[in-house]
């Protein structure tokens, strides 16, 4: 995923800009990047993070950065805030999101003689394309629906311009913005704990395809919201910061009732309850408070230097990374039975080498429950699970043991009642070493979420979706 801040103030932004960028830190994996905007023009500034943070990488730049508006952004695609000159005058952009069809959209840029300067590895920087759509509009608002017209996947997107930030949330609405609001300035962001520490309060959050254009004294709607919406209900799951809320609803608080959920029915005998560090944590809290059983910490992560798990772009050196930084607590873990509670289960790599890790030190029982659904689809619409095929999923691995190949008898798997799902899980407990494991239900995760079902974005579970 990634995440983006922009602001704009009758004074000097950049340290709001700096530190709000920064909040969004979490959602980031590649490249982090900040652009200003004043009388003599942009200035601009591209860092790659794969193996730093933020702060270190811009904070002794900052000096050089003068303006009362600007956006800055950490992204897991390519370099961006990317500067355009047009008709439209020149603009800053940043975009979140994720264009399935790319390539389809280099070649008519192509055919209608266009061309691109910012190259990426695998060819055309998307945030540069996304520019493209919007200049062939005779204005921002009529650029923004084109692209919202043309993109075949998901695009948020911030414009820094000198009349003011241009917003445009995806137009279902997949991923967030917020605005907020001090005195003499307003701000936008992806996570809401962007805000309390610079003294911003939340305003508004924007609806799926709105369009607004902000200014230091107010906003402008420029396109009402539609009616449809799915966000991603993985951000209360994984993606979203403890203290974060979208559409109103806080995302710890979401954790801690899919933990209670978890709870609920469920007798294992156990001497403690855990989350995997860091959101499983809040699952366990639910869990733990619901059953009335301790809750420990036999894993701890050492954070001090070790950079972000999923920040390298090689698998391998994510789970070297993920399993230097996590160390165990042996004297909470000899002879006893630990159940720990998780986001979700992806490939199953480091939590298989974390199960064998509390039995080499001891543990009698290793029980895990899981915060979501089996996850048997990779993401469409986001980057999570972008480098991953289908088969890389512990579910689809377990389908595949199953039936022999990956891909027959789906709708019963995907059945929480069914022998197919139950068997499909005791494979993935088996190769986890699990002493027992249970997935969360669709229909409690919903709940826990607290949105209507079809707002929600489900695909990576069930393969449902607005295309």
């Amino acid at each position: 995923m990634s995440g983006f801040f922009g602001c704009i103030s009758k004074n000097d932004c950049v340290y709001d800009l700096f530190y709000g960028t920064d909040y969004n830190s979490h959602l980031g994996a590649s490249k982090g990047g900040l652009a200003v905007i004043n009388k003599e023009g942009f200035t601009r500034s591209i860092h790659n993070l794969e193996s730093d943070y933020f702060r270190s990488k811009f904070e002794p730049e900052l000096p050089g950065f003068k303006g009362n508006s600007g956006i800055g952004i950490i992204s897991d695609l390519e370099a961006s805030p990317i500067i355009s000159h047009s008709h439209l005058g020149r603009f800053a952009i940043a975009m979140v999101g994720r264009i399935n069809n790319l390539e389809q959209l280099e070649k008519r840029a192509f055919r209608k003689k266009l061309h691109f300067a910012e190259l990426s590895k695998k060819g055309v920087n998307p945030t540069e394309l996304i520019s493209v759509l919007i200049c062939e509009g005779r204005t921002f608002e009529e650029g923004i629906r084109n692209v919202f017209e043309l993109v075949q996947g998901s695009c948020s997107m911030m414009i820094l311009t000198s009349e003011g930030i241009y917003a445009a949330r995806d137009k279902y609405g997949r991923t967030p913005i917020v605005m907020g609001k001090k005195e003499g300035a307003h701000a936008l962001a992806s996570e809401t704990i962007s805000f309390p520490n610079l003294d911003y309060s939340i305003e508004y959050y924007l609806g799926p395809g709105e369009i607004l254009r902000v200014t230091a004294e107010g906003y402008e709607r420029l396109k009402q919201p539609e009616k449809k919406m799915q966000i991603c209900a993985f951000l209360w799951v994984y993606y979203g910061y403890p203290a974060s809320s979208y559409e109103g609803i806080n995302v710890d608080m979401c954790r801690y009732r899919c933990g209670s959920t978890l709870a609920q029915g469920d007798n294992v005998e156990v001497d403690y309850v855990s989350g995997i560090p860091d959101s499983g944590s809040g699952h366990a809290l639910g869990y733990a408070n619901t059953r009335n059983i301790p809750i420990v910490r036999p894993f701890v992560k050492y954070t001090p230097t070790w950079p972000r798990s999923f920040m390298p772009q090689n698998q391998d050196v994510r789970d070297f990374v993920a399993r230097m930084k996590l160390i165990t607590n042996r004297e909470l873990i000899r002879d006893k039975r630990i159940l720990f509670c998780e986001d979700s289960i992806v490939r199953g790599t480091q939590l298989k080498d974390n199960t064998q890790k509390l039995y080499e030190e001891g543990a009698r029982e290793v029980h895990l429950r899981v915060a979501c659904p089996t996850l048997l689809f990779p993401c469409k619409f986001l980057n999570f699970s972008i480098s991953r095929t289908r088969m890389d999923l512990a579910g689809r691995a377990a389908i595949n043991e199953i039936e022999g190949r990956d891909d027959l008898n789906l709708d019963e798997y995907m059945d929480e009642n069914s022998e197919k799902h139950f068997l499909m899980v005791e494979k993935i407990r088996i190769r986890l070493r699990l002493t027992t494991l249970r997935y969360q239900k669709m229909g409690d995760l919903v709940k826990a979420i607290g949105l209507p079902k079809e707002k929600l974005c489900t695909h990576c579970w069930d393969n449902s979706s607005y295309s």
